[in-house]
């Protein structure tokens, strides 16, 4: 299985090199953020989109009416979004997450999906599965929306009993990127919300065949999303 398989192989992905995009990424910001280290190894990276760039992409997001994560090829993209998410996907952010958190993760398989829709059963406590070794979010939200009091921002907890019993608490505002290896304490989840709340999800993979499993579930969660869309 090659870096590329699974959701990250869009469709035209030489072409999708050479197109101008207004998005820029803000890798610096990564570089400088604060590594926290309670309840467990993180960063928060407010700005890794933001300006013009936060504006453009935000502008191209596509409709999602329903719950869910949804694979890329489920989804009608614009050229300009899908050339961002092969970036975001890419090497380049992949060295630096290694970097800040030691891990050997170059050849690791990215994976990325999309939520657009938060139901009332999203954001209960737990971990991610073993099989996703890093969980990396990008926020593309309204901050001036009051998130503190509707729900829906993502808690660092320290663990599985109580979503008061949290360490941070990260609004899921636009532009912002939150990067955390999973491990057996990050416990995380929000308090109840229900509405639009889009979040980019990249995940590097393992290569066992737990994660070989879930590459296969979300090609075939793309087919069947994409036929009945």
């Amino acid at each position: 299985m090659s870096e590329n398989d699974g959701l990250l192989a869009l469709p035209g992905r030489g072409s999708l090199l050479s197109i101008m995009s207004a998005i820029s990424l803000n890798y610096e910001a990564v570089q400088q953020a604060r590594l926290q280290h309670k309840p467990c190894p993180h960063l928060v990276v407010p700005d890794f989109l933001a300006g013009p760039s936060l504006m453009r992409a935000v502008s191209l997001l596509p409709e999602i009416k329903a719950g869910g994560s949804y694979p890329l090829a489920a989804l009608s993209l614009h050229p300009e979004l899908k050339s961002m998410m092969e970036e975001f996907a890419g090497p380049r952010l992949k060295a630096i997450v290694a970097e800040r958190f030691g891990l050997d993760v170059q050849t690791a398989p990215s994976m990325v999906t999309m939520r657009g829709q938060t139901r009332a059963k999203d954001g209960r406590i737990h971990r991610d599965s073993a099989s996703k070794r890093v969980t990396i979010l990008l926020y593309l939200n309204d901050p001036t929306q009051d998130w503190a009091h509707q729900g829906g921002c993502l808690r660092f907890l320290n663990g599985p009993d109580d979503v008061e019993d949290y360490v941070s608490e990260i609004p899921p505002v636009g532009g912002t990127l939150v990067i955390f290896p999973n491990g057996p304490d990050t416990w995380h989840g929000h308090r109840p919300y229900i509405g639009p709340r889009y979040t980019i999800q990249l995940n590097y993979m393992a290569r066992d065949k737990r994660a070989q499993y879930e590459l296969l579930r979300h090609r075939v969660s793309a087919f069947w999303k994409r036929l009945v869309s």
